[in-house]
């Protein structure tokens, strides 16, 4: 029921693109539930692999990352074109596999950062995949670049009956660092993900910092409830259509078990549909990720 009723807030969307968040939705060990875990791994691109596989060398294998999250139970796996190509003959139509299209690396320092278009829809349909995924970067003076690129890319992708990943991470040069997870800037975020017309919104947790004063008089003059990550969670999901578009959160960095449990705590008393989460998977031992792992999803079974 709770599955049905999440999808009936897509009411634009053809039955192919319903059938593919249907098939996330209801995959692995959260299946009907209406949360999700997503395994992302696209951090060999973004931050090179030293730092992002050396803590568990296994992780430089991309058949590593898609069996893991098809043992654990997971509702689906992303990646960019590379890691996808590698693993897609083996593993589709076992886990849901979404091909995140843009990326950028972090080889040159830039306060304004615009990700590369690295893989398409067709790619995505080549390899079959249920989603295609995208980085946006509000608040970089390219944002509007990365607007036009998604529209263009969700029409097609929604055309072919694919669904849409947006991954809205504010940043740019009038944003402070403690302002890019920033409650106000946050769920801004959530809303424009929203506006390009995300199927899922994959953004970070935010802090109760308040980045912009015209938000903050806001905040203040309405009581909005931000002191306790709950609420701010709670917040994100409601600027994404009062909670009609389904709001993942990313793990972050490595981070203690003790730590990672209580942001997913926090996520599921706050309404959030569940995690996106990398790093505190795949550099943990695979014995250490899965118990990890069985931990969050009995937190969101409730």
């Amino acid at each position: 029921m709770r599955v049905k009723e999440i999808l009936s807030h897509y009411t634009s969307d053809t039955p192919g693109t319903i059938g593919k968040l249907d098939w996330m939705l209801n995959t692995g060990k959260l299946a009907g539930t209406g949360k999700m875990i997503i395994l992302p791994v696209d951090q060999g691109f973004e931050h090179g692999p030293g730092r992002s596989f050396a803590p568990n060398p296994p992780a430089y294998d991309p058949e590593y990352h898609a069996q893991f999250a098809l043992d654990a139970g997971l509702n689906a796996y992303a990646a960019p074109l590379g890691f996808i190509e590698a693993i897609a003959r083996d593993f589709n139509g076992k886990i849901p596999l979404i091909l995140k299209l843009n990326s950028h690396d972090t080889l040159m320092k830039e306060v304004n950062p615009v990700p590369a278009v690295t893989a398409s829809v067709d790619d995505a349909l080549r390899l079959g995949c249920a989603a295609v995924g995208f980085t946006v970067y509000p608040g970089s003076e390219h944002r509007v670049e990365m607007y036009q690129q998604i529209r263009e890319i969700a029409e097609d992708a929604k055309a072919v009956g694919l669904a849409v990943v947006i991954w809205s991470y504010p940043r740019g040069q009038d944003l402070t660092k403690d302002g890019e997870t920033a409650i106000d800037v946050g769920a801004y975020a959530a809303q424009i993900a929203a506006q390009l017309g995300a199927h899922i919104i994959k953004v970070k947790l935010p802090s109760e910092n308040l980045e912009q004063s015209a938000a903050k008089e806001a905040y203040e003059a309405n009581n909005v409830p931000i002191a306790q990550l709950k609420d701010r969670v709670a917040h994100v999901v409601q600027s994404a259509f009062n909670g009609k578009r389904i709001v993942i959160f990313s793990g972050g960095s490595k981070a203690p078990k003790e730590q990672v449990m209580q942001m997913a705590l926090a996520i599921k008393a706050g309404g959030g549909f569940g995690s996106i989460i990398g790093r505190n998977v795949f550099q943990r031992p695979r014995d250490v990720a899965m118990d990890l792992i069985s931990g969050i999803m009995e937190i969101y079974k409730g």
